[in-house]
């Protein structure tokens, strides 16, 4: 068996492209390998910023044979006959094929072996055609190629079983016109070719160990890497940039704030990690925490440090891709002293940004449209505004409750006409919170500010406190509505305003926070707001829309957590559904129901008695839904026992559904097993007196329409 080397060396890849690529090349080669039915025991891929590498394992040297059966005329054929097909086959004489009796006479077979050529004369055009087909977010063309790539694209390593490939990728060139030249060597717009070869040899890291130099296979590359300061691995390259940037940090005192995608990307950035702490001028310590760590974050890829006590320090940590001979002074010098151009424009907007208060900020937000059928952001703001104190309302929560709710609803978006928001986006809502308790704003306001936003994914903190809550609802149900008003809803991936992320923040919001709200009224309260567009005003058809959108919603928030779609859909069904407590609490009981063995007896029951109705239902070409059962016809015991548990279980269904005890009905609905067994035992529904048969579907019905008050049964699955 033996090992295939790829590696694909260009100028640098960008960081957040790079574990994708090193995915889709392993992806494309294997792929490739398989269908030309080359087996190979593992592959794996690997990335730095200026390489991609692939090894794959356990391939053969040689293809395998391949035995090919191609049928020839029937024995006793004329030997015109014979002489054509043994041409065809390769054959000389009769006798080397085989006569097999097919069932409709003796034919003559020819079994051809064809031998497995050489592994390595098929790498050639595998290798090349996952270089071409490699999908790239962007790309390039680079000098007078026509070849797009992410980066120019310098050498390719192609090693196998400790050999190089024979080949070459052809790069298609465009050459300049005579007249560019001084020359008449080709024609204007004449397109060459020139290639480049794979090859045994790389190089190191490009200012520590630029040289290049051969290799033999996959141990040889990564050994020879490392000593020429690269590391191949990612993940090792992530472990030694953690392990130093936490040993910076411990000999400070301080520790580092946890930044999984800044490490992600970090480790795309550098090829040989070299952890160095820096320092901030404490005259920006006065600058809010989060504006520091985003421009350190995002501008220029430092990790933040923090105190015991979780408060930012003024230091951070710079990992850099060489060692120097100063051990790293200048580094940090020249980056101290690039954040501290960074942050003096930071503290320059957060000086003037405070001499101008939020509520004066409002005119502004009429010069920023939001969308040109909903409006601008002050209009925004205004509906806002009103949907906070109606959430308020609709959830009995107090008046200065609501009085705080609709000051932070109308201050919300008041900073993005800021000058540090306008420098750093990403903390928006929080500058707000801090312009507002600068201006002497309730706590619970400026908080509500912050936190109107949330929760920004599954994994986001959610809002507890009141005011914040119905903030934050008004904000995502006014997205909401207002996209379905102008049927701006989402297609397949395509979600361009972010409408999922807004219908998971509200299920969240609600649940986790206990809400009995009704989202159907709160959205139809709130459809009456004015689009920009006469034509764009929801109905109850958009409303019931966004409902169903919920709903979708709520599967893919719960299907985490184990609870079953079809439950969630058998409980839809019923209509109304929009009290998201409420319906989880009735989810809850229906699949501790149907997991006992009453409730999937009494399922399976539910889905007979269904499939008899449906069937005669189509033959009679009516329902039995709306027909009463005639007392007088119930001639066995069994009919009287299943009629008399029905009229019960109804009574009860209805007191302890009103009550919203679910548990309990789920417990009432599972008494009436035994009767409704010992029906389908005893009673024959078909029954040759018409009046009689008719009698037993109605009876059938009431047992599809007892379980159905609960949750609809037919969407139950398994």
């Amino acid at each position: 068996m033996a090992e295939l080397l790829i590696e694909l060396f260009m100028e640098e890849i960008p960081a957040r492209m790079q574990v994708r690529a090193a995915d889709d090349f392993r992806r494309l080669v294997t792929d490739k390998l398989t269908a030309a039915g080359i087996a190979f025991n593992e592959a794996a891929a690997h990335s730095t910023p200026r390489r991609l590498a692939l090894v794959v394992d356990g391939l053969p040297t040689r293809q395998a044979d391949v035995k090919e059966e191609r049928k020839g005329p029937r024995a006793g054929s004329p030997e015109q006959a014979i002489q054509g097909f043994l041409r065809a086959a390769g054959l000389t004489d009769i006798s080397q094929a085989e006569l097999r009796d097919t069932g409709k006479g003796e034919f003559y077979f020819a079994v051809i072996e064809k031998p497995g050529g050489a592994t390595v004369d098929a790498l050639p055009a595998i290798i090349d055609a996952a270089i071409r087909e490699l999908p790239w977010p962007k790309s390039m063309r680079w000098g007078a190629n026509q070849f797009r790539w992410v980066r120019p694209l310098h050498t390719i390593l192609a090693v196998f079983d400790g050999n190089v490939v024979p080949g070459a990728l052809t790069l298609a060139t465009e050459e300049p016109a005579p007249e560019a030249t001084g020359g008449n060597a080709c024609l204007a717009g004449e397109v060459r070719s020139r290639t480049i070869p794979y090859g045994d040899t790389t190089r190191g890291h490009r200012f520590l160990a630029p040289e290049p130099f051969a290799v033999t296979g996959f141990a040889d590359y990564k050994a020879r890497l490392l000593d020429a300061k690269v590391v191949l691995d990612r993940e090792e390259r992530k472990r030694l940039i953690l392990e130093g940037a936490n040993a910076a940090a411990a000999r400070e005192g301080l520790r580092l704030k946890d930044d999984p995608g800044l490490l992600e990307e970090v480790a795309g950035l550098v090829e040989w990690p070299v952890v160095l702490t820096g320092a901030i001028d404490d005259r920006f310590m006065d600058v809010p925490a989060e504006v520091l760590t985003v421009s350190m974050k995002t501008h220029q890829r430092y990790f933040a440090l923090e105190t015991p006590d979780g408060k930012l320090a003024p230091r951070f940590v710079v990992v850099a891709n060489r060692e120097t001979v100063d051990g790293g002074k200048a580094v940090v010098a020249g980056n101290e002293r690039v954040l501290r151009a960074r942050l003096s424009d930071a503290k320059f907007f957060w000086d003037q940004d405070r001499k101008v208060k939020l509520e004066d900020r409002l005119p502004a937000l009429k010069d920023i449209t939001f969308h040109e059928k909903l409006g601008t952001v002050a209009e925004r703001v205004e509906r806002i505004e009103a949907l906070a104190g109606e959430i308020c309302r609709a959830l009995g929560w107090s008046g200065e409750i609501e009085m705080k709710a609709q000051r932070a609803a109308r201050l919300c978006k008041s900073d993005l006409v800021t000058g540090v928001v306008g420098e750093f986006p990403e903390v928006q809502g929080i500058m707000g919170r801090y312009y507002a308790l600068h201006e002497g704003e309730d706590p619970a306001v400026a908080d509500a500010i912050a936190d109107h936003y949330k929760p920004l994914g599954p994994s986001d903190r959610v809002p507890t406190d009141k005011v914040a809550i119905a903030v934050a609802l008004a904000e995502k149900i006014d997205t909401l509505v207002g996209f379905f008003g102008i049927d701006e809803k989402p297609t397949g991936s395509r979600d361009p305003f972010a409408l999922r992320r807004a219908a998971l923040g509200v299920i969240r919001l609600v649940v986790e926070n206990g809400l009995r709200l009704r989202l159907e009224k709160t959205c139809f309260g709130h459809a009456s707001f004015g689009f920009q567009a006469s034509s764009s005003k929801i109905d109850a058809e958009e409303v019931s829309a966004l409902l169903n959108f919920f709903a979708d919603r709520l599967k893919v928030a719960l299907k985490e957590k184990g609870v079953r779609h079809d439950l969630i859909d058998a409980v839809f069904a019923l209509g109304g559904q929009d009290d998201l407590v409420l319906l989880l609490k009735r989810v809850d009981a229906l699949a501790a129901f149907v997991g006992s063995e009453d409730g999937a007896n009494l399922l399976t029951a539910y889905r007979r008695a269904a499939n008899i109705l449906r069937i005669e239902e189509k033959k009679d070409g009516k329902g039995y839904a709306d027909e009463r059962v005639e007392i007088a016809r119930l001639a066995q015991a069994e009919e009287q026992a299943l009629f008399g548990a029905l009229n019960d279980a109804a009574a009860e269904l209805e007191t302890l559904l009103a009550a919203e005890d679910f548990t309990g009905a789920m417990r009432r609905l599972s008494a009436l097993r035994a009767p409704v067994d010992a029906f389908f035992d005893k009673v024959t529904v078909n029954a040759e007196d018409r009046e009689l048969r008719a009698n037993r579907l109605r009876l059938l019905s009431r047992i599809r329409d007892t379980l159905n008050t609960v949750a609809d049964f037919s969407k139950i699955e398994g």
